[in-house]
């Protein structure tokens, strides 16, 4: 039975059936195949997965995401981008990753940053000579920050499934998506000199002085966030709640870009974009007794024992699973599943929590900028007119930067657990 579930699975996926309804087909069948086990026992575990404080926070983040968008908060981040790396030779693109950076701060989520930031910052860099490889490859690569950098969707999910610290998992993503978008950025000026890129004019300093002040109130929005968290005031989801309702309040009244009518669509694209996620993890909540009932996790535990003694060893082949599964598997559901079976072997093998979430969600960050799933990279190349073979290649030398950043991480855990056991 249990071939034939991976069969099914794998076909599913191979047609192009969403994920979710993937997982969710192949929990129904193979949970109804069971002895002694009623078929109500589906949609109780699919509940049950969503019964959750701490997911609350999934809803809210992406709010928080899409009140920026529509109050054009993103667009003040951007000229801020701008003004500060303009001048330098790339400049449009040097300020794609930087806004990137900045927006991951508030909104947990690389799919808001690529809707948010591509559809202003494409266009944009196609304008002023860019090629189209170019302003998408960028876009998609940055975007990737997004669940990188604190606060982040895929660290919460991580939290609620080891009971890591969501605060250390916050402040250990800080110096990793920093690396990243500077790494980044270093190979936009080498790739802007071969190609003589242009610049941005440089503003006067009371211009620079004026953008600064009017992005304060949005940038202090992750300093809030974390902030909050770190020092006890709120948990995470409470975050999330009080970040929405600070990004409509300083849309409504201090950039006045934002009004109540527009409210019922904001709300309706948050649902819509949650219930997608959501749904996948309910779904992997159920397929996880499946999993439990064919014993996998004690499977893949005994074959580490048995044949990995490494812990380098065994770092590499979570990298390279999580790599492969990133592919055809959002984050949230990628986790669901599989972080649960190999959370006992990293104990043993003394990774801490936090270190192995890091390794996790920078290799699944991976994965969303590759096919044949890789949201960010089908949002980008969509707005950048780009078919997603070229749209890939482009993206190519930047997911080089993730892996080599990631790869130091990995065994050198000391540089982004700095900051964390600074709190400790």
């Amino acid at each position: 039975m249990g071939i034939l579930l991976l069969v099914l699975f794998i076909t599913l996926m191979a047609i192009g059936v969403p994920i979710a309804f993937v997982i969710g087909i192949v929990a129904l069948l193979g949970i109804t195949g069971m002895p002694y086990t009623p078929e109500a026992t589906v949609p109780m575990k699919m509940v049950n997965g969503l019964d959750s404080f701490v997911l609350l926070a999934v809803p809210l983040f992406i709010l928080a995401a899409n009140l920026m968008n529509s109050g054009k908060i993103s667009e003040k981040l951007i000229n801020l981008a701008l003004a500060i790396v303009g001048p330098i030779r790339g400049g449009l693109a040097h300020a794609n990753i930087l806004v990137s950076m900045m927006f991951a701060g508030v909104s947990g989520a690389s799919q808001a940053d690529a809707a948010g930031v591509g559809k202003i910052l494409i266009p944009s860099m196609k304008k002023q000579g860019y090629d189209k490889e170019t302003a998408v490859g960028v876009t998609a690569a940055s975007s990737t920050v997004g669940v990188i950098i604190p606060p982040s969707i895929p660290m919460i999910i991580f939290a609620g499934l080891t009971n890591a610290s969501i605060g250390a998992l916050f402040l250990g993503g800080i110096i990793p998506g920093i690396l990243i978008g500077l790494g980044m950025m270093v190979l936009v000026y080498i790739i802007a000199m071969k190609r003589n890129f242009p610049k941005v004019a440089r503003p006067k300093w009371s211009e620079l002085g004026k953008l600064i002040l009017e992005s304060v109130p949005a940038l202090l929005t992750p300093f809030i966030i974390i902030g909050g968290i770190i020092l006890g005031f709120f948990t995470a989801t409470e975050a999330a709640a009080i970040a929405s309702l600070y990004t409509f309040l300083i849309s409504i009244f201090f950039y006045k870009t934002l009004k109540l009518k527009d409210l019922p669509k904001i709300l309706f694209d948050t649902l819509a974009l949650s219930s997608l996620s959501l749904f996948a993890l309910a779904a992997a909540s159920a397929l996880g007794e499946l999993m439990s009932y064919y014993q996998l996790g004690t499977i893949a535990q005994e074959f580490f024992t048995n044949n990995v003694s490494a812990k380098w060893l065994f770092i590499l082949i979570i990298i390279a699973f999580f790599l492969f599964v990133g592919t055809f598997m959002d984050a949230i559901p990628a986790m669901i599943l599989f972080v649960p079976i190999i959370l006992p072997t990293a104990l043993e093998f003394g990774i801490d929590p936090v270190h192995l979430g890091l390794i996790v969600i920078i290799t699944l960050a991976i994965g969303l900028a590759t096919p044949p799933y890789g949201l960010v990279l089908l949002l980008s190349a969509k707005i950048g007119e780009l078919s997603i073979e070229r749209s890939f290649v482009a993206v190519l030398p930047y997911l080089f930067i993730i892996m080599a950043i990631l790869l130091l991480i990995a065994f050198l855990p000391n540089i982004a657990l700095f900051i964390p056991n600074l709190f400790n």
